[in-house]
């Protein structure tokens, strides 16, 4: 493991936000098993919130797919969100990411395509569409 994921996993232990996930994923009753960058794969998440392929608390990357889901640009785009608790200081990230949801809804009407989260994890790598705001919109 590069150094830096070993950073990461560190800290995200620390701010709680891997143990969140951990809860999350055994109240979802979610498989878990280590995955590459020192991320924790859950997969077979049963709650129907939130509606994502794919969603990451901590070092936990949460998914009610299967084996093998959890890969290419999609497994680099929840890497980029583990990096971000780690740099929000942990539950933090939670309320800010909310925050950052509703703000891209009342933008564009979409809580994705203009969430600053989501915007630095890969629009395109976590499958959002590139929904205009409402002033960019033709009439």
């Amino acid at each position: 493991m590069r150094r830096s994921h070993r950073v990461r996993q560190v800290i995200n232990y620390a701010n709680l936000s891997t143990p969140l996930g951990l809860l999350i994923a055994r109240l979802g009753r979610a498989r878990t098993c280590r995955g590459e960058r020192g991320l924790v794969y859950a997969h077979g998440y049963r709650i129907p919130f939130p509606v994502a392929g794919a969603f990451t608390v901590g070092n936990v990357i949460l998914t009610k797919h299967g084996e093998g889901y959890l890969s290419g640009p999609l497994l680099d785009h929840e890497a980029r969100h583990a990096t971000q608790y780690a740099v929000c200081v942990g539950l933090p990230m939670v309320v800010l990411y909310l925050a950052a949801s509703a703000v891209s809804f009342v933008l564009c009407g979409h809580p994705g395509s203009w969430n600053l989260f989501e915007r630095m994890a890969g629009l395109d790598d976590g499958g959002y569409p590139r929904v205009r705001p409402w002033w960019g919109r033709v009439r």
